[in-house]
C-alpha cells in the first residue's frame, strides 16, 4: 500500500497575520465611518440636510442633466418645490424648471433648474446663515435676486456662447436683507480693499458659493458684475470658475 506523501506545513508568519488583521480592522472602521458620515460616502444618496463632506461636491455635480435624480434629492432633503412644464424653443428651451416654495427670495419664486435649486439650498443653509450670524450677528431674512431666465447670449453679444441664463441654469444675487433690517448690497458693500464686516461677509459668501455652483462671478471678475453675484451650474463645481 502506497502511503500519501505529507507536505510540510509552512510556519505561520505572525507579521503577515498581524498585517491582515490590521487591514480588516481598518476596512471595518472605514465602513462604520462612512455609514455614520454619509457626506463623506460617495455611494450614499445626497441629502442636502447633511453636513458638507468631501463627497458632497461630487454628488452635487452628478445632478447636472439628470432631472429625476435631482428632484429626488430635493424630496429626500424635505425641500418643498413646484415643478413646472417644459417651455421655450431652440437654445432657450427649458426642459428643467421649478420654483422653491419656501426659499426667502425677493421677488418670490424665481424659476430655475433643479441643480441651481440644490445649490441654493446648500449655500443658504450651510454657508450664508452661519456666515451672517458669525460676521453680522443676524440671520438672512431675504435674498434679493435679479433674475434667472433670459433668452440671450453672454453679455448680449451675438457672437458669444449662449448664457446659462438662456435655460434658467443661473441666478443673479444683488443683496441680502438681514432679520435685523439691514441690507448688505453687493454694489455698495463689496469694496475689495475694505475689511468691514459687510465686505467680509460678501467675500466669504462668494467663496463659499464656489462649493455649490459650477460658476461664481463677483465684482472682482469684471464691471458687468459690479452689482451682483452670478451663480450657475453650467460646470462641475469641483472644476468650475470662482472669481
Amino acid at each position: 500500500m502506497t502511503r500519501k506523501k505529507k507536505w510540510p506545513v509552512p510556519p505561520i508568519d505572525d507579521r503577515k497575520v498581524a498585517s491582515l488583521l490590521i487591514v480588516i480592522a481598518l476596512l471595518l472602521a472605514g465602513r462604520v465611518y462612512l455609514a455614520e458620515n454619509p457626506q463623506d460616502n460617495p455611494w450614499a444618496s445626497l441629502d442636502l440636510r447633511d453636513e458638507r463632506g468631501w463627497a458632497t461636491t461630487t454628488k452635487l455635480a452628478a445632478l447636472r442633466g439628470d432631472i429625476e435624480a435631482c428632484r429626488a434629492v430635493l424630496d429626500r432633503s424635505a425641500v418643498a418645490f413646484t415643478p413646472l412644464p417644459v417651455t421655450g424653443e431652440g437654445e432657450c428651451r427649458r426642459e428643467d424648471r421649478l420654483t422653491l416654495s419656501t426659499m426667502p427670495f425677493a421677488p418670490r419664486f424665481p424659476q430655475f433648474t433643479c441643480p441651481v435649486a440644490a445649490g441654493m439650498v446648500l449655500w443658504l443653509e450651510k454657508d450664508l446663515q452661519p456666515l451672517a450670524e458669525e460676521t453680522l450677528g443676524s440671520r438672512v431674512a431675504r435674498i434679493q435676486q435679479l433674475g434667472t431666465y433670459s433668452c440671450r447670449r453672454m453679455y448680449n453679444d451675438e457672437d458669444a456662447p449662449w448664457s446659462e441664463h438662456a435655460t434658467g441654469n443661473a441666478i443673479d444675487i444683488a443683496s441680502f436683507v438681514l432679520e435685523d433690517g439691514r441690507t448688505i448690497s453687493v454694489l455698495r458693500d463689496w469694496d475689495s480693499d475694505s475689511d468691514d464686516e459687510e465686505s467680509r461677509f460678501l467675500k466669504a459668501a462668494r467663496n463659499a458659493a464656489c462649493a455649490s455652483f459650477g460658476t461664481v462671478l463677483s465684482p472682482e471678475y469684471n464691471a458687468a458684475h459690479a452689482d451682483h453675484f452670478h451663480l450657475d451650474q453650467g460646470r462641475n463645481p469641483a472644476m468650475g470658475a470662482c472669481r
